[in-house]
């Protein structure tokens, strides 16, 4: 007798997730470039997949000033200063290890945000083509913690005081 056989699904790779966070904003489109896939706006590149000499998937993207720092600074192994627009203030993005495709989507939407004309933006709400995750429960801690009722109420003004480190209006 025959076993039933399951197709697998085929993993999607970093740029086919790539693709659909791009192509879901508005007016965006995909054009080969620098034997890249790039994507615009208007014909404004506002992303870049590529590829690195150890084939390495990433993503550059404009980014607001200040920002292409301190990314690389909090986490070197994640992002880079791309070559060519890393003088722009672009930011470079690894695809292949740790990947969280919510922040791909937020660093994809910021470039676009820089790249799109304004009345484009009017109607576009924050993206999210990478569903929402469901909250996380209480798990571990559930019946185990409780905040007391009184928790937003304003400390005693001696106990502030000593927290401000001042006298609190009592002399010693």
């Amino acid at each position: 007798m025959p076993r039933a056989t399951r197709k697998k699904k085929k993993r999607k790779t970093p740029l086919d997730r790539l693709r659909e966070i791009c192509l879901a904003l508005p007016e965006a489109e995909e054009r080969e470039t620098w034997e890249c896939p790039t994507f615009r706006v208007r014909d404004k590149i506002y992303a870049m997949y590529v590829e690195d000499e150890d084939d390495r998937p990433g993503i550059w993207c404009k980014a607001p000033p200040g920002n292409q720092t301190h990314l690389v600074e909090a986490d070197p192994e994640r992002f880079f200063v791309p070559p060519y627009v890393g003088h722009k203030g672009w930011i470079g993005m690894h695809l292949d290890r740790r990947v969280t495709w919510r922040e791909v989507a937020v660093v994809v939407e910021r470039s676009y945000r820089l790249t799109a004309p304004t009345k484009l933006l009017k109607g576009l709400e924050s993206v999210s083509a990478v569903p929402k995750r469901k909250p996380r429960g209480l798990g571990f801690w559930k019946g185990k913690v409780w905040i007391a009722d009184d928790f937003g109420a304003l400390m005693p003004e001696d106990i502030q005081a000593a927290f401000e480190e001042r006298d609190g209006g009592k002399t010693r």
